[in-house]
């Protein structure tokens, strides 16, 4: 699968200093698969929208994997909490979508799993959702249960489409056109290479907080060249980042990863405003969770030797971040609203002017 959108790293800036997997993409972790279903049409009203759903590895049915949690801001969704909170334990593929459809998208991962595997396959579900209700007329409910199918059916390896596509169709970050995002790190510990992926729906931001590399793209960029798609910003934003790894590690240190999200989101201008939905759930494939009885054999990274994963948390999500807009195109929606592209000459002049100087 070869995708045509341009990333970060295209335009020669580069985040971070550790190296990015060969997709760089959450995809890198292996055994990761990401799928998408995008819908985007005009009549009879405008719909700009889709899901994403997230594998932490194809036979999660019968092989579960540890996770953690964080709401840096709880004013959004995120289904499934209370279960990974109680066990430490991913009880389902995570599924991204817009606000209206978290119940239908629910539903449908419940119906999936009994019809494909039978049994307690897959009953609390962790569905997470941004507001895409500018662009999208998300008051008609368009998608249907086939939709989330069809992105689980179709979650693959490798690249990972990003911008306008999935669930982040028809989000808006730092009043550019946002959406999906992706990006990954590669780190050794112990003499083991391991890898961090992550995976964003960028919803959030306004555009004078936007930093790249350290450059206040958005204040330099301001409003003359692209216009805002609002008069004045929504008192609502949110962003859902998901984070992989095959570094063993149990819950609590999962959540040690969740947590260090906010560093990454903060290195691009996000604050975590009053208003704003920001939440944070990591994973590691690095321990094999049997559905059978009998005890588990666990292995961990010991807590004081993770600080190359937190940097590599941070370097990928701030990434995954930029790549979301970088690849997000100029998208006119729901009323003739339109959502403007991050335009990639004006950002790398304002990148080479700081480096030069």
């Amino acid at each position: 699968m070869t995708l045509s959108k341009i990333r970060l790293r295209e335009l020669g800036i580069q985040i971070g200093q550790l190296p990015p997997g060969p997709n760089n993409a959450i995809t890198d972790v292996p055994g990761v698969l990401v799928g998408q279903t995008t819908l985007i049409h005009d009549e009879p009203t405008a719909i700009r929208t889709g899901v994403t759903a997230i594998f932490p590895r194809p036979n999660l049915h019968e092989d579960g994997v540890f996770a953690g949690l964080f709401s840096f801001n709880g004013i959004g969704e995120m289904t499934g909490l209370p279960f990974i909170e109680e066990t430490g334990i991913l009880p389902s593929p995570v599924i991204l979508t817009n606000t209206n459809q978290v119940g239908m998208a629910y539903d449908a991962v419940v119906r999936y799993g009994e019809r494909k595997y039978g049994g307690f396959v897959f009953k609390l579900p962790v569905v997470a959702e941004t507001y895409d209700g500018w662009l999208n007329d998300i008051s008609t409910f368009p998608l249907s249960e086939k939709d989330v199918v069809a992105a689980l059916e179709s979650a693959h390896s490798g690249p990972v489409d990003e911008g306008n596509c999935g669930g982040g169709t028809g989000m808006i970050c730092y009043e550019f056109k946002g959406g999906t995002g992706t990006a990954s790190r590669q780190v050794e510990i112990f003499g083991q290479r391991y890898t961090v992926g992550a995976l964003v729906q960028a919803n959030h931001g306004e555009r004078p907080h936007l930093m790249i590399a350290g450059v206040p793209v958005g204040r330099e960029l301001g409003f003359d060249v692209v216009p805002s798609p609002w008069e004045r910003p929504p008192e609502t934003s949110s962003i859902v980042i998901v984070l992989a790894t095959d570094a063993p590690l149990l819950p609590n240190l999962c959540k040690r990863l969740a947590r260090r999200a906010t560093v990454g989101l903060a290195r691009t201008g996000g604050f975590g405003l009053a208003t704003s939905g920001d939440l944070f759930l990591a994973f590691s494939t690095g321990n094999h969770i049997l559905r059978r009885d009998g005890p588990l054999h666990l292995a961990t990274i010991p807590a004081f030797s993770t600080d190359s994963l937190v940097i590599a948390v941070t370097e990928a999500i701030e990434e995954a971040i930029l790549n979301a807009l970088v690849a997000a195109e100029t998208m006119t929606g729901l009323h003739g609203r339109i959502a403007y592209a991050l335009p990639h000459a004006a950002l790398v002049e304002v990148m080479q002017r700081y480096h030069q100087g």
